[in-house]
């Protein structure tokens, strides 16, 4: 990217930002300088509160907190973490949390020690978490009460203080956040000594994940890019469903405090409860993956009814592709209302869909916001608009490599995704499915995925996953789990019967096992070790 194409986008990006109201007004601009010299990092919290004040940031369980409370409580943790972490080292922080005030208040407040700031999944396992933890060195840990017994592997050196907790914590050495709030200084921290990154974990579904480093303050582009796509303001109060400790959920939650909006915190997806919250607060805005907006769908139209449509104006998806069965349902029971965002964790989004692109092609992942640049590339060479080939990104919140030394294959600066796809002539992406997951039948390229869509507009299905097994004949197969609704009988047959008529022969899994669940993680996504647990259970039953 030229220096002159640089200051474009910059300009471009600071143009959105303004128009979305997440710049400060000129007559701040002294203050919020001068709280940057003293503070440094650790005056962003700080910012928010000179520039909102008392409006509502987080809503959660707890109740509010305002954008002034949630300063002072950022710096009451950073400083009296100052004072049992070493000084001579840059810290890493970990932090553990599902959605709520503390999950932005341990990201907040880690960035304002200057420390390395790794994400951990909720859905990380005991061997999992010992292994991470040591891989990325961490010092510092900020967790739920919950996630205790998941820890219980880790190196007793990593320092741990309770975040979320039900009930009063009775471990003589284990404070939590509040407290250390309670106990310290709420003034604004010195600047660190450090400078602060981020680490986010890839969502992979085997072993531990990997951790995907940023280093620095993201460039203007990446919440300019996100607003002009999905258009929130200050104004707007957002439904956080989509878990915050991942790429998805953490970008669309900082976006919204950067805005000065009230972000309401669903601590755990639960499509009733959920949609209660939505009614309560008067949501104009929802954050959600695929499945947790399909589990919201399923709802009985008489309960859906308590949504005010007049108020609900933008519901936006990430994290997993959109089948259209679901986002026709969108549309015709709220509307025009729906975005489709597609990315990685090693590169942020990648392209947004608005309701307008969602209207004309609702298959599409939509088009490269500000700053982002897609190619399609078979051969090693770019590819034009309707053929199939590797998808390639180039942006400004890509990695170079993972924080084990290893990287993802680049052509050119652009990353490869993993994903192949295709543009149309409006330069809007189609995504068809991991290269890796893509089997050979029938001298055909068929995509898991492909299948599981097709399967998702069974009126008769709830959930399914489609994966492809290794196969001793034809190399690989695919194999099709697949949860039947509430008093509905489906067989094997019927299955492969169905997508017989929905795709060619190529496409109809050779394996079909009806179960009656399947469990997903906070992101949406079923692990490998569910689906071999699945397995050994249906061949247990024979």
């Amino acid at each position: 990217m030229s220096k002159l194409h640089k200051i474009r986008t910059e300009i471009s990006a600071a143009r959105e930002l303004r128009r979305a109201g997440a710049l400060p007004s000129p007559k701040l601009l002294p203050q919020i300088a001068k709280l940057r010299r003293a503070g440094g990092e650790a005056a962003g919290p700080s910012v928010y509160g000179l520039m909102y004040g008392d409006r509502v940031a987080i809503i959660d369980p707890h109740g509010s907190l305002t954008y002034t409370d949630l300063a002072r409580t950022c710096n009451g943790v950073v400083n009296d973490l100052r004072t049992v972490l070493p000084t001579d080292k840059h810290p890493t922080v970990g932090v553990m949390c599902r959605n709520s005030r503390y999950a932005v208040i341990g990201l907040l407040s880690a960035t304002g020690l200057g420390a390395r700031v790794v994400l951990l999944n909720t859905d990380l396992g005991a061997k999992q978490m010992a292994e991470v933890v040591g891989r990325e060195h961490v010092d510092v840990i900020l967790h739920d009460a919950e996630f205790a017994p998941v820890l219980e592997l880790i190196d007793p050196s990593v320092r741990r203080y309770v975040a979320w907790t039900d009930e009063p914590v009775d471990t003589a050495d284990t404070k939590t956040i509040d407290e250390l709030v309670a106990s310290a200084s709420t003034e604004l921290p010195a600047a660190p000594a450090y400078t602060s990154s981020l680490v986010i974990l890839t969502s992979g579904s085997t072993g531990a994940p990997k951790g995907a480093p940023r280093d620095g303050a993201p460039a203007m582009s990446l919440p300019a890019g996100f607003v002009s796509k999905i258009a929130v303001r200050g104004t707007d109060r957002v439904l956080m469903s989509a878990p915050a400790f991942h790429g998805w959920g953490l970008l669309a939650t900082m976006v919204c405090l950067l805005t000065g909006a009230t972000v309401v915190m669903d601590r755990r997806f639960q499509a009733k409860s959920s949609l209660e919250l939505l009614i309560e607060h008067r949501c104009t805005a929802a954050m959600m993956v695929p499945t947790m907006l399909r589990r919201l769908m399923d709802l009985d139209t008489d309960e859906l009814s308590g949504v005010d449509r007049s108020t609900l104006r933008l519901i936006a998806s990430g994290g997993a592709k959109l089948d259209e069965s679901l986002v026709r349902s969108v549309q015709e029971q709220f509307g025009h209302v729906l975005h489709n965002l597609y990315g990685a964790t090693e590169a942020s989004y990648i392209t947004i869909a608005t309701p307008e692109d969602l209207a004309v092609a609702p298959t599409t992942a939509g088009r490269p916001p500000l700053g982002v640049e897609v190619a399609i590339v078979s051969g090693g060479v770019r590819v034009p608009a309707g053929q199939t080939g590797q998808i390639y990104v180039r942006s400004g919140s890509q990695i170079s490599k993972y924080t084990n030394g290893t990287s993802k294959e680049t052509l050119d600066g652009m990353l490869n995704t993993g994903d192949t796809g295709r543009l149309d002539a409006a330069g809007r992406l189609f995504v068809e499915g991991r290269s890796d997951g893509m089997i050979i039948s029938g001298g055909e390229n068929v995509f898991p995925e492909e299948v599981e869509l097709a399967l998702g507009r069974h009126p008769d299905i709830s959930d399914v996953a489609v994966v492809a097994v290794a196969d001793d004949d034809f190399g690989q197969r695919l194999r099709a789990f697949v949860v039947p609704r509430d008093g509905v009988s489906l067989d094997e047959a019927d299955v492969k019967t169905y997508v017989s008529t929905e795709l060619s022969r190529s496409r109809v899994p050779r394996d079909v096992l009806i179960v009656p669940e399947l469990p997903r993680g906070a992101q949406g996504k079923v692990t490998k070790l569910t689906l071999d647990a699945l397995v050994a259970r249906s061949e247990s039953l024979r």
